[in-house]
């Protein structure tokens, strides 16, 4: 038998017994399909985000700032100024020296800076200087009968403008030597210079350039109901810093006499804040009264009076005032500079001069002025009354 045959038969059988493994009959099924393959779910997506920004959470309470105090109105600064006080100004010699060597108009020679060209230093960075202005500033030939008569022309003004001298009490017995002719033209030469000034019996108001209100009463001998009505007069214009400018006292005497007091306490009981005295041509003592100070005489300053004069002591008082914000002015300081009248010792160069601090000059002013000094009174050799 082939072998294909063979294989034939083979394959038969194997039919067969398939067949017989079935049941008897052959029932031929299909093949079944393969199942589908399982489609995968979906994978999940997460859930769409929204396209809204999320919600701001709420914000933090701010806390209310604590309130900040206002912050204090600062108290307003007082103003203070600088007052000069000098003496006896007379800006001429007498009649038996003008003209001469010695004389007055002479050594100045027309140089109106000269008499303080020494100490001007002093005077003009201040707020204001007084001085007594002790002689006739005129052309007039009619001189009254006295044993003195002093004169200049009217341009010797000048001579207290440019020492920086803001006013000049005229109230003293040598305006009037001219009489009263003389005595209106030294008015016209000091108003014609920008002097202020106060008359005899007269008062008169100064504002500083940083508004202080000055008054200023001047009398020559007056009595106390005088000084009392006169400082009042001041006082009620409106003055805030009253002087009382008084030409009182004993020619030549280092000592304060009683008149003298009365008149110048009478003068502080009436509103007066400060007293100048002048008319002694020597240093008295000072004196404070009821919180006020009052200086009875300041001597000479400037002097033609006299071409060597025996006691050429003088000074420079300086004053600090204050003005509060409420309006209260007070003297706050006080300073003494001892000068002597001439800057030579064996003549009158006219020309004040500081004494060096500690040196014996400048001790003795300040003995005049303490009271301490212990020096005979001066006899001046002519009497005095109060109309010359």
């Amino acid at each position: 038998m082939g072998k294909g045959k063979i294989a034939e038969k083979l394959i038969v059988i194997l039919v067969l017994l398939c067949l017989g493994f079935a049941g008897g009959t052959a029932r031929l099924r299909p093949a079944a399909a393969p199942a589908p393959a399982q489609t995968p779910a979906p994978a999940q997506t997460p859930e769409a985000q929204s396209t809204q920004p999320p919600a701001s959470p709420p914000p933090a309470e701010t806390p209310t700032p604590a309130e900040t105090p206002a912050p204090p109105t600062p108290t307003p600064e007082p103003t203070v100024y600088t007052m000069h006080f000098v003496g006896d100004c007379t800006l001429a010699s007498d009649v038996y020296h003008q003209g001469g060597p010695e004389g007055y108009d002479t050594v100045i020679a027309g140089d109106f800076a000269y008499p303080f060209a020494r100490t001007l230093q002093y005077f003009e960075g201040d707020d204001f200087t007084l001085a007594n202005l002790e002689c006739a500033l005129t052309e007039s030939k009619n001189a009254t009968a006295k044993t003195f008569v002093y004169k200049a022309g009217a341009e010797y003004a000048r001579i207290m403008t440019e020492g920086s001298v803001e006013f000049v009490s005229l109230a003293n017995n040598h305006v009037l030597d001219y009489g009263q002719a003389g005595y209106d033209d030294t008015k016209a030469a000091v108003e014609a210079v920008g002097l202020a000034y106060a008359g005899r019996d007269e008062w008169a108001l100064y504002q500083t350039e940083k508004g202080l209100l000055i008054g200023v009463y001047a009398v020559s001998f007056g009595s106390v109901e005088q000084i009392k009505k006169g400082v009042a007069a001041v006082r009620e214009a409106g003055a805030q810093f009253v002087i009382a400018a008084l030409h009182f006292g004993t020619e030549g005497s280092y000592h304060v006499n009683a008149e003298q007091i009365a008149d110048a306490h009478a003068a502080i009981d009436a509103g007066a804040d400060f007293v100048y005295g002048s008319h002694a041509h020597t240093l008295q003592p000072w004196e404070e009264y009821k919180g006020k100070y009052i200086y009875y005489s300041m001597g000479n300053w400037t002097f033609g009076g006299n071409t060597n004069p025996r006691d050429k002591d003088t000074f420079i008082l300086r004053l600090t005032v204050q003005q509060d914000f409420d309006g209260t002015v007070t003297v706050t300081e006080r300073e003494h500079i001892p000068c002597a009248c001439s800057g030579e010792t064996n003549r009158n160069n006219y020309q004040p001069t500081p004494y060096e601090e500690d040196s014996e000059g400048w001790n003795r002013v300040m003995s005049k002025l303490d009271g301490s000094f212990q020096g005979a009174d001066l006899s001046i050799g002519y009497g005095y009354t109060a109309n010359e």
